[in-house]
């Protein structure tokens, strides 16, 4: 065995192992406290709903565990056991051209994936989400957005992979600057798209109608110097009971989207101080700061790709004994997670940081009492659990932990 090959196969034991060793330290920490609130949140949440977000915690922790084993195996199964060879050996006894090959292995390799991650996905949603109470996905919606993510797939991904693929035979050596222009418009391009045309597709969309709120909503915005293409409310609760708010868009296409579970877990106030929290990471700029960290990731990513490419040892050590443009392709998106893994403490910390400046702007635009109320309420509906350990949250949290972002706001001026 070649060093390269064991240090890949090093790396994705290491990464598996760190993953499997930080969920149980989350299970031991939220089984330990199960029976007890904090004190910042006692008379607020009742020990009933602790106790289910500590269960539910626990059971979603568990089914990534499995997760983490299948991910790892079939990431080693494709590459150095060969799995990827295969794929692409059948293939080529249709004689077709390498371009047509390339676009048949790299769509075989991710259906054999997908096949694989669906057991865990109806798992995870008609036993785990359902068991808790905030399954509403029906089997059938289940499977219409499942036949509308793959045809999305199938009708933005498959004509970017094959300009990538034209460009690896015919561009030269710097194929992948043309690569990676491809993939920043299209990017933009879905970014554009999604509010009018894609999101629709899965939700729908109706003007925010409460009209106190609307004008609470639009002082707030003029307050902050923020335009939005109009507030809008999306018919969340027919797949869940979970919460949420997001933005989508970009330029003058902006939409301000609230999902109906959350107005109905939240009083005028605190959608106004959560809505403010929001608009602080635009006007902070940390959409923009984390686009422009995603676009030079992604350009790096490209050019190293460009130089792997090239060089026929990348291949044979990752279990492909012939070199293809599609074999690259697929290597490096399998590779490349498994390297990433190792900096996403740096990223969660990164993230904290927006969330916790996003939560001084809102206190200085809105309330930080109400944002903190709301903050509780949402903790409590969506069973998130308040007593995390350490360790996972350095490693995985993207937002502060509970306690140490309630104790913040609730310590806030008013």
């Amino acid at each position: 065995m070649h060093w390269p090959t064991a240090f890949f196969i090093a790396a994705v034991a290491v990464a598996a192992a760190v993953e499997l060793w930080l969920a149980a330290r989350q299970i031991a920490a939220v089984a330990t406290h199960r029976d007890r609130i904090p004190e910042p949140f006692a008379g607020r949440l009742s020990p009933e709903d602790h106790r289910k977000a500590a269960d539910y915690t626990v059971a979603k922790a568990r089914l990534g565990m499995i997760s983490t084993v299948i991910n790892a195996g079939i990431t080693l199964a494709l590459t150095v056991g060969g799995g990827i060879a295969a794929i692409d050996s059948l293939w080529r006894h249709t004689g077709w051209s390498e371009l047509w090959l390339g676009l048949a292995v790299i769509a075989t390799v991710a259906a054999a994936v997908g096949i694989v991650g669906l057991p865990l996905s109806l798992l995870r949603t008609f036993r785990i989400e359902a068991d808790f109470g905030f399954n509403r996905t029906t089997p059938l919606i289940f499977l219409a957005d499942l036949g509308k993510g793959i045809a999305l797939a199938a009708l933005i991904g498959g004509p970017l992979i094959l300009a990538v693929l034209v460009l690896m035979a015919h561009a030269g050596r710097w194929w992948w600057l043309g690569a990676f222009g491809c993939w920043l418009v299209l990017t933009l391009l879905i970014t554009w798209a999604w509010p009018a045309f894609i999101a629709p597709l899965f939700n729908k969309f109706s003007p925010l109608e409460d009209t106190s709120l609307r004008d609470r909503i639009e002082a707030l915005l003029g307050r902050c110097g923020f335009r939005s293409s109009g507030v809008f409310v999306i018919d969340g609760s027919r797949r869940s009971a979970h919460g949420n708010a997001y933005f989508t868009g970009i330029g003058r296409h902006k939409r301000i989207v609230f999902f109906d579970t959350l107005l109905k877990q939240l009083a005028s106030p605190e959608i106004e101080a959560v809505l403010a929290h929001e608009l602080g990471h635009f006007r902070l700029h940390h959409v923009r700061q984390r686009l422009l960290v995603s676009f030079a990731t992604m350009l790096a990513g490209f050019a190293l790709l460009g130089w792997l490419a090239g060089k026929p040892g990348f291949y044979r050590a990752l279990g492909v004994p012939t070199s293809s443009a599609h074999a690259a392709l697929i290597l490096f998106a399998l590779v490349v997670p498994v390297v990433l893994f190792f900096t996403t403490p740096l990223g969660s910390l990164w993230s904290r940081r927006h969330e916790f400046a996003a939560d001084r702007f809102a206190s200085q635009h809105a309330s930080a009492q109400e944002l903190a109320s709301a903050l509780v309420k949402l903790y409590r509906d969506n069973a998130s659990t308040l007593t995390p350990d350490p360790l996972y949250t350095a490693f995985y949290y993207s937002h502060p932990p509970a306690l140490e972002r309630i104790a913040r706001l609730t310590a806030a001026p008013p």
